[in-house]
């Protein structure tokens, strides 16, 4: 069965998924690159990179993958539907390779990009997002890649199968929270850790049976 899975999503020590004051020129807000830093080092991002606890998660990113689903704010910054020759934060060839359904108030027509990447613009609850991902996913799982509200309203909703998040030891203070209005949430998941010498811990949720 075809399962719904959240891979490298870093937040803050309170809770932070993005930072405030999103632009053009800072995607994740006040926040820039901190949450991800320790991505960046690994072997996946770049050559000669680090090999150890940080890589081996990033590696699952795109493994089993068929269909990826994200938020407005994911795609682009505030003011993006503004833009008709925007098309996303990562040039010609996205690192997605698969259908990737936008969701957003504001539809326009799919945009084919290099490398297998076709974004797909929906204006759709949850459980129609997924059961449109899942069908052009052919078998695979679908990726959710957020934002952080997005994330937490799949989570509201009991859709996500898989989730992992690295707590990153920074404190924003403000910006967008994953939390919020998921209280008990983890008792509907098994729960572990993992602690990375680059300081982030990694922590699993996953559903019986995924």
């Amino acid at each position: 069965m075809s399962l719904v899975r959240v891979h490298n999503f870093a937040i803050s020590l309170d809770g932070f998924g993005t930072g405030e004051g999103q632009d053009a020129d800072a995607h994740f807000g006040h926040a820039g690159d901190r949450l991800h830093q320790w991505m960046f080092a690994t072997q996946w991002w770049r050559p000669g990179g680090s090999g150890g606890v940080d890589d081996a998660f990033v590696q699952r990113h795109d493994s089993g993958i068929g269909a990826e689903i994200m938020g407005a704010g994911k795609f682009g910054h505030p003011g993006w539907h503004e833009d008709p020759d925007w098309k996303g934060a990562w040039g010609p060839n996205p690192p997605f390779h698969t259908p990737v359904f936008v969701l957003t108030h504001r539809t326009r027509s799919s945009i084919e990009m290099e490398g297998g990447t076709t974004f797909h613009f929906i204006d759709a609850p949850p459980a129609e997002a997924v059961e449109k991902s899942k069908a052009a996913a052919d078998g695979l799982d679908v990726r959710l890649g957020g934002g952080p509200t997005v994330i937490r309203d799949f989570l509201a909703a009991g859709l996500v199968d898989y989730l992992h998040v690295v707590v990153v030891p920074i404190l924003l203070g403000r910006g967008v929270r994953l939390w919020d209005g998921l209280e008990g949430i983890e008792q509907d998941y098994g729960v572990e850790a993992t602690s990375a010498p680059s300081g982030v811990t990694h922590v699993t949720f996953t559903r019986a049976g995924a």
